[in-house]
C-alpha cells in the first residue's frame, strides 16, 4: 500500500480484508495512519478476524477459536480507532493492554479513514460490524446476501445505530466474455475449485448484459458496493469489459 500510494494520486487505497491475527493493534494504528498520510487521505482500511489456519500455522502464529478471533477483532479495532483519534491511549482488554500508547502523525481523514470489517459470521462477527464498522462485505447468493443483510440490521437496531450508515458491499469473483459460448468454455475459474454452475451462480460470472443484471439485483437488495476479484488475472479481458460494458450502466 505505501509504495502504491506514490505510484497513484486518485484510488482509494485499502485491503479486503488484512489479518487481525498477524500484527498487534498498535502497530496497525501506527502502519494504517502512516499509509493514509503519505497517500494524501486515501486509505480505507479493510480488517478481518482470519480464517485460513494453514497461513496462521505457515506463519508461526497460533489460530485461536473463533470466538477469540473475533473478541480480538474488536479489540484491535477499538484500539486502532482511539490511536487515531486520542493523544494517548490506555487500553485494559482481555486480549490486547496498552499504557499510553501514541500515534502520530494522525490520519488525514476526518474523523478517521474508513473502516471496512469483512466477514459474515452471523452472531459475533456481524456484532462488531454493527459496532465499530462503516462499511460491511461479505459474499454469498442473493437470499444469502440478504439473509446477513436483515441479521446486521438486526445488530444495529439492538445497538441503536441506523443501520444506512454502514455501507454494505458483496465481494464476488468476476469473469465477463462477450459471449455465452466463451464463459461455458472458459470453465470454473474458481480458486476453490468450486464446480462451474455453483460457482457462476455465487459470482459475477457471465456476459456483461448477466453481469449487470446481477449487479442490479445486488443493488436492488441495499448493496452499495463491489469489491471484486478477476478470476481470469493476469488476463485483462474480464477487468476491461467490466469497465467498458458493465461499469457505465450504473454511473
Amino acid at each position: 500500500m505505501a509504495a502504491i500510494s506514490q505510484r497513484t494520486s486518485r484510488v482509494r487505497l485499502g485491503q479486503m480484508v488484512g489479518c487481525n491475527g498477524y500484527r498487534q493493534p498498535s502497530v496497525l494504528a501506527k502502519i494504517t495512519s502512516t499509509v493514509d498520510v503519505i497517500s494524501g487521505g486515501r486509505l480505507d482500511w479493510g480488517i478481518g478476524a482470519g480464517w485460513y489456519e494453514n497461513e496462521f500455522r505457515g506463519y508461526g502464529f497460533d489460530f485461536p477459536k473463533p470466538k477469540d478471533r473475533i473478541g480480538m477483532l474488536k479489540e484491535s479495532v477499538e484500539i486502532v480507532k482511539s490511536m487515531w483519534t486520542e493523544t494517548e491511549t490506555s487500553y485494559d482488554g482481555h486480549y490486547y493492554k496498552l499504557v499510553r500508547a501514541n500515534c502520530d502523525p494522525k490520519p488525514l481523514q476526518q474523523p478517521h479513514p474508513p473502516i471496512w470489517i469483512g466477514g459474515g459470521g452471523e452472531q459475533l462477527t456481524l456484532r462488531v460490524v454493527a459496532q465499530h464498522a462503516d462499511c460491511s462485505n461479505f459474499g454469498g447468493l442473493p437470499e444469502d446476501w440478504t439473509r446477513k443483510r436483515d441479521i446486521l440490521r438486526g445488530h444495529c437496531a439492538n445497538l441503536g445505530r441506523d443501520a444506512e450508515s454502514i455501507r454494505m458491499t458483496w465481494s464476488p469473483e468476476v469473469f465477463i466474455r462477450e459471449t455465452e459460448a466463451e464463459i461455458v468454455a472458459g470453465g470454473s475459474r474458481n480458486l476453490w475449485g468450486a464446480p462451474f454452475e455453483t460457482w457462476r451462480d455465487a459470482n459475477l460470472v457471465g456476459t456483461p448484459e448477466q453481469v449487470s443484471e446481477k449487479i442490479q439485483q445486488y443493488i436492488d437488495l441495499g448493496c452499495r458496493g463491489f469489491v471484486t476479484w478477476c478470476a481470469d488475472y493476469p488476463e485483462t479481458e474480464s477487468l476491461e469489459l467490466l469497465a467498458t460494458k458493465v461499469m457505465p450502466n450504473f454511473r
